[in-house]
């Protein structure tokens, strides 16, 4: 889901419909075709809080399934310009980004309210147009 120029805090409610549009679609073992757990209740959750918490100035995620059970939110500007973060069923955040040249994973702790500072610099590093009203 790309935001729209026009309104990006709608986008944020966009992702959040599909978050719980995913939760009914990949409510069943093996919604992949093949061996996929289900999409885990308490990470829907997580991923819609996460979305909340972010400032409506930057677009909303694309947000997709993983077969593990969590879900995928990702920030693609490019081929060469990424940032992804995987939501499971605790406080602690998995991400990876790739920014041209420079690539790198991590985790951090997400409590419901704040985004952390590492992951929320790594979305604005991705999506640089909207990072002068972030740093506001």
């Amino acid at each position: 889901m790309r935001p729209s120029r026009t309104n990006v805090g709608e986008s944020h409610a966009v992702a959040v419909s599909r978050i719980r549009a995913l939760a009914k679609e990949c409510a069943e073992p093996g919604w992949d075709g093949a061996d996929a757990r289900p999409l885990d209740h308490r990470a829907a959750i997580s991923a819609e809080e996460f979305i909340r918490a972010l400032p409506h100035e930057l677009p909303a995620p694309e947000v997709s399934p993983e077969p593990d059970g969590s879900l995928s939110l990702d920030w693609i500007r490019s081929r060469e310009r990424l940032f992804s973060v995987s939501v499971g069923t605790t406080n602690r955040l998995a991400y990876a980004w790739l920014n041209g040249t420079k690539s790198g994973h991590g985790t951090a702790d997400f409590a419901g309210e704040t985004i952390p500072r590492r992951i929320m610099e790594g979305i604005v590093a991705v999506v640089a147009r909207y990072a002068e009203v972030v740093r506001r």
